[in-house]
């Protein structure tokens, strides 16, 4: 029963602080990891792939995804309803209260400092994803080699995916769902080629 209640806990707050969208919830999420140890940094890049490819919202993706590897549909129930409990409660009161103050000067400021806040955070939070797909720290450690620092397949299916996406006109349009197919093929590929 404590777990399911740490779950709500632990989430409640993600959802009460990560102003900005699923991907603020990541720094919380790390957090979340440190203290309990539900999953290991590594299994969060996973987390954030898998919940960038299903449909929804990331951060509920995220929150039902720790949810149901801790414990199973109800921790999935539980984690995900302490993630939206606050935006509703927030959402309600703040639809009773915008339409009198939508013009206020201080209601502007607030929103005008929570734009920079939350882009920060998911600046954070990308970072650090990038960090795990990029780099191999500890290859580094061990061998010393500035090579081994970079992770040559990471580095190759990102420059290959920007061209696509960015720059070559005939790929540029299609739909995001189409480079997270492929880009789980060549993950199985290189898995199964050992690179």
């Amino acid at each position: 029963m404590m777990v399911y209640l740490q779950l709500f806990y632990e989430f409640f707050k993600a959802g009460l602080f990560a102003i900005g969208g699923g991907m603020a919830t990541l720094p919380f999420l790390y957090d979340i990891s440190d203290k309990t140890g539900w999953y290991s940094y590594g299994q969060l890049a996973d987390m954030v792939a898998i919940s960038e490819s299903t449909p929804g919202p990331i951060g509920v993706n995220m929150a039902t995804y720790v949810g149901f590897t801790t414990c199973g549909v109800p921790g999935a129930v539980i984690a995900t309803l302490g993630l939206i409990t606050p935006s509703i409660i927030i959402i309600l009161i703040i639809a009773g209260f915008l339409k009198a103050f939508k013009d206020n000067k201080y209601v502007k400021s607030a929103f005008y400092g929570l734009r920079p806040a939350s882009t920060g955070l998911i600046a954070a939070a990308g970072l650090s994803v990038l960090s795990l797909v990029l780099l191999n720290k500890d290859a580094y450690a061990v061998s010393g080699s500035f090579m081994d620092l970079f992770s040559l397949p990471g580095l190759i299916m990102m420059a290959v995916l920007y061209y696509f996406t960015a720059k070559c006109k005939k790929t540029k349009g299609l739909h995001p769902v189409v480079f997270i197919a492929a880009s789980a093929v060549i993950g199985i590929v290189f898995r199964f080629a050992g690179v």
